[in-house]
């Protein structure tokens, strides 16, 4: 066995079991963290790119960001321990995945949008999501406005 191979062994022989001890080794729980985890990526790309375009960048809203993604990730974990202590089928991990997934797709959708990207969405499902989205949209844009100027 290669160093590469038994590092890699090692990694997966202590992730897995953290994985399901945290979330739950159900089909259905890793669909919905890789869902999640999928759409956080879509989020940090369209909001880095709409703070580049709105020169708003900051390595320290970056930076905190990086935790903030950690803290969302860890909620549904959290309402997965909570199902096995009240001995739920999975009611509370649930809850917290699905609306820690709204809440990553209205920031997606909102950030897309800030980053002018919304061109490229049909207009009837622009006027759509402009509606679904547009309270997280108003925070994005006065956040931003608030931070112009920001070198950090």
């Amino acid at each position: 066995m290669t160093k590469s191979q038994v590092v890699a062994s090692t990694v997966g022989a202590v992730l897995i079991p953290t994985f399901d001890f945290l979330y739950g080794e159900a089909d259905a729980v890793v669909t919905i963290m890789v869902a999640l985890l999928f759409f956080i990526i879509m989020d940090w790309l369209s909001g880095i790119r709409a703070a580049k375009k709105d020169n708003t960048y900051a390595s320290k809203y970056g930076i905190d960001g990086v935790f903030r993604t950690f803290f969302m990730l860890l909620l549904p974990a959290g309402g997965h321990l909570l199902d096995m202590v009240f001995g739920l089928p999975g009611a509370i991990f649930g809850a917290l995945s699905i609306g820690t997934l709204y809440h990553v797709l209205q920031s997606m959708t909102a950030n897309s949008i800030r980053a002018g990207w919304g061109d490229s969405l049909p207009l009837p499902v622009l006027d759509v999501v402009l509606k679904w989205v547009g309270s997280e949209l108003d925070k994005k844009v006065k956040r931003a406005a608030s931070r112009m100027g920001d070198d950090e």
